[in-house]
């Protein structure tokens, strides 16, 4: 590969780290000033956002343990070895040997429609699931590119980070229905002895309630942006195992092209493939604004970035 080229994945690779750091950060100092506000609305500075946070832990929890099984029990998945599929296990091993990663379970989708997914709480529990799909569609250099896309999943850890996004996206959501409840029940309003201070803690109260209504919209865009950031990220980190970018720009747009939807996948499970597998989501022509409630990035955006490596 072409030094100029590799420094350009390179580049990119840090640019999408850096921008989900940002993300991340902002998301929590977002969560910070909605407890923050709701506890000066209710004089609950600590019950209410503690509530919110344990309940979302717990059922992030419970998430990130089990997610695996739920997805691969959905999607009909069945474990292969290496006996069932010697060509797909060996192409697997050796992006694993260049990725620095060990090998993770295999598993295939009985359908037609060509996609694939990782899951899995580390590299040491991982798995990679691909359609039957996808094994006949594409050629060895565009199966390789969708596949190193899936390991660089893994070796992102994106599924701890997203597990983690899911917590705070939780923790905003129930902030704000549990404010609202208590509001609704009359809880934890404060009286207050002087005009001046009932007017400011009027103030504060409609402030925590608008943001309890836009808190939830503004959790989910801030969820869905870190999720394009990591395809992007996977993305590079693909082409950086295979040094062939253009593998996986081929992949995506004999993916995209594909008119066939995949027949398991769900909205629950769709932002786990590797592009949107409900067709009636996918296009190229979308506004600003629509694209903030993506999943996936647009494909011809992915496919620019991946050719100009």
């Amino acid at each position: 590969m072409p030094e100029v080229s590799r420094l350009n994945i390179y580049t990119q690779i840090d640019s999408n780290r850096r921008k989900t750091f940002f993300f991340v950060l902002g998301f929590i100092i977002f969560i910070v000033l909605l407890g923050w506000v709701i506890g000066l609305a209710l004089d609950e500075p600590y019950l209410i956002p503690a509530m919110a946070f344990l309940i979302a832990a717990v059922s992030a929890f419970f998430s990130y343990y089990y997610s695996d099984k739920m997805v691969l029990g959905i999607s009909g998945a069945k474990e292969i070895k290496k006996s069932d599929n010697p060509d797909l296990y060996n192409l697997v091993d050796n992006l694993c040997i260049g990725a620095g990663l060990p090998m993770p379970r295999l598993f295939i989708i009985d359908d037609t429609a060509p996609n694939a997914f990782a899951t899995g709480r580390d590299p040491n529990h991982a798995v990679v699931a691909v359609t039957k799909g996808l094994l006949t569609k594409l050629n060895k250099t565009e199966l390789e590119g969708v596949i190193a896309h899936e390991l660089s999943h893994i070796g992102n850890y994106d599924i701890r980070l997203m597990t983690i996004v899911a917590i705070l996206a939780g923790t905003v959501v129930l902030l704000s229905d549990l404010f609202l409840r208590w509001t609704w029940w009359g809880g934890g309003r404060r009286r207050s002895s002087s005009k001046s201070s009932g007017q400011a803690q009027l103030v504060i109260f409609v402030v925590a309630i608008a943001l309890a209504l836009l808190s939830p919209l503004i959790a989910q865009i801030i969820k869905l942006a870190i999720s394009r950031k990591r395809e992007f990220l996977a993305d590079a980190n693909g082409a950086l195992i295979t040094r062939h970018p253009e593998g996986l720009a081929l992949a995506l747009e004999k993916l995209t092209a594909d008119p066939e939807p995949l027949e398991v996948a769900n909205k629950a499970t769709a932002h786990m493939y590797i592009i949107n597998p409900l067709k009636e989501f996918e296009g190229t022509s979308r506004g600003w604004f629509s694209k903030m409630f993506l999943t996936h990035p647009p494909i011809e955006e992915r496919v620019a970035k991946l050719r100009a490596m």
